[in-house]
């Protein structure tokens, strides 16, 4: 089925003021939120939103950016502009994993490793495990999806002390689950860091998104029921990928 077609409003008669883009993102956020451009529906082509529109193809693509920035809208790589599809909520306080919780709301999720390799302690991690620096670690790097769309890129470090060849697993799978099985480790308790943070370098580029966006940095420090670390995790978060909601009850 073809995506469906937007067609634009004349340019605002206040040329001079420069809010043509403003325009035009209202006028396709406004089609949007009407229904008329569902989750996963493909805009026109720029030069189709130009010809529709009149205006400078600059115009189109500082409108079409504002709308990438707010989470309404995403790019794929030679494909065009997409409607994003609604966010997969997420509880800090669960102790759900990725594949978990975003199965159990409708959604599919996968999971690709992008490489997995023995590094040395630096003094952050020694810091984090207790181990001396320059002791061998294990670093596993992975690029989550839901949907088939590109949702987070992470950087997970091991103890090979703790799970010794874990990275001869099959490591598409849930990690949580190797260490359990294989390992008979299981954690026990998450510290969870989270702040916004701006998607540059090889995060970008494995998401697939312009660099400078806006992402969610989530830093997951996790341990068993000894206190040992068992796994230390930094994720980086398309920024219309996710939402936060805690349910707090008050005793």
């Amino acid at each position: 089925m073809p995506p469906p077609k937007v067609a634009l409003p004349p340019p605002r008669a206040d040329a001079a003021s420069g809010l043509h883009y403003l325009n035009m993102r209202d006028y396709i956020a406004g089609r949007i939120t009407a229904g008329e451009l569902k989750p996963g529906a493909r805009l026109p082509s720029e030069r189709d939103l130009q010809t529709g529109a009149g205006v400078a193809r600059g115009t189109i693509r500082e409108g079409l950016f504002q709308l990438e920035a707010e989470g309404i809208i995403y790019r794929k790589d030679r494909s065009g502009w997409y409607v994003s599809p609604p966010p997969v909520v997420y509880d800090p306080t669960r102790w759900d994993g990725f594949m978990s919780y975003v199965e159990a709301q409708g959604r599919t999720p996968s999971t690709e490793t992008l490489g997995k390799t023995e590094i040395a302690c630096d003094a952050l991690l020694a810091e984090v495990f207790g181990r001396p620096i320059g002791s061998p670690m294990y670093l596993i790097r992975r690029r989550r999806y839901i949907d088939g769309r590109a949702v987070l890129v992470e950087s997970i470090v091991v103890d090979p002390a703790m799970a010794p060849g874990v990275l001869s697993h099959d490591l598409d799978r849930s990690l949580t689950s190797i260490l359990k099985s294989a390992y008979n480790i299981s954690v026990a308790r998450n510290r969870v860091e989270m702040q916004p943070c701006a998607l540059i370098r090889e995060e970008a580029e494995a998401l697939r998104v312009k660099s400078g966006l806006p992402g969610l940095s989530v830093v997951r420090t996790s341990y068993d029921a000894l206190g040992r670390v068992v796994e230390f995790d930094r994720e980086y978060w398309r920024h219309d990928a996710l939402k936060i909601s805690v349910d707090i009850r008050l005793t």
